[in-house]
């Protein structure tokens, strides 16, 4: 299976995916920690993949979505962005928005 196919395998089993550095008990840099903070807040369930553990698919997730950094959000298997970008659509609401409708915990 190549990484593009591991990725979308990804994508399709979880909602919402979060491609960070470390885990979300145990970030392992300040903007995966501030993503996992900003989803946490807006009370949604969502799986995490460390890239860490795997340097085919630190890069090959940085082809597939065209974004050059990690963190990088998913939401029904559509590309969303990294921290910053977490942090405006949460402050304006949006973020709460896609994730309403998953299987975010109430």
């Amino acid at each position: 299976m190549s990484v593009q196919d591991k990725i979308k395998q990804q994508l399709s089993e979880n909602e919402i995916v979060l491609y960070m550095k470390g885990s979300a008990d145990m970030p392992m840099c300040g903007f995966s920690a501030r993503a996992v903070n900003i989803l946490k807040s807006c009370g949604a369930k969502f799986a995490t993949v460390d890239v860490l553990q795997d340097e085919e698919l630190r890069q090959g997730i940085k082809s597939f979505s065209n974004w050059p950094t990690i963190p990088q959000l998913y939401i029904r298997g559509e590309f969303i962005g990294g921290s910053d970008i977490m942090a405006e659509m949460c402050e304006a609401g949006e973020l709460q928005d896609m994730i309403q409708g998953t299987t975010a915990e109430s």
